[in-house]
């Protein structure tokens, strides 16, 4: 399975992070789930609600998914993943992620170094729970996703 989403809609998301640079910033990717890919439709940036902890971990808020959740059903989506930063650090999960993992979500995560992004990377949990393997991503640009729908 592939994760693929627009140029534009990875732009947000690291906007987003580096925003939230040197916290850990988060959010949620919301689109539809095809024989061959996760088409993200949409990625919305959303408050880290760790607390504290907010430099090193991220916490989507039970609230704050579900409203996320509601807003894609009511326009024939669903949530298909989540996003964060790992700040100054490769975007590898790390043993927090492994523990606050779901199955079936994508977990995009990228690396932002000195505020910039560094590196961004894919990831699925596995049965077992004992890991993750990569997804690979794909990005596409909107002048060609364009195209290819006419």
């Amino acid at each position: 399975m592939v994760l693929r989403l627009k140029r534009v809609e990875l732009r947000e998301v690291e906007l987003h992070l580096c925003r939230s640079y040197p916290e850990e910033g988060c959010g949620v990717l919301i689109g539809r789930e095809g024989p061959e890919a996760r088409e993200i439709v949409r990625a919305i940036g959303l408050e880290n609600r760790q607390g504290a902890e907010r430099h090193r971990r991220y916490l989507v808020a039970p609230e704050q998914f579900l409203e996320t959740d509601a807003q894609a059903r009511a326009a024939g989506l669903e949530v298909l993943g989540f996003f964060h930063s790992h700040p100054d650090a490769p975007a590898v999960p790390s043993s927090f992620d492994l523990e606050q993992a779901w199955d079936y979500y994508s977990y995009l995560i990228l690396s932002v170094a000195q505020g910039a992004v560094a590196d961004a990377r894919s990831w699925r949990l596995r049965a077992d729970r004992s890991g993750f393997d990569p997804e690979p991503l794909e990005v596409a640009d909107l002048a060609a996703t364009r195209a290819g729908e006419a």
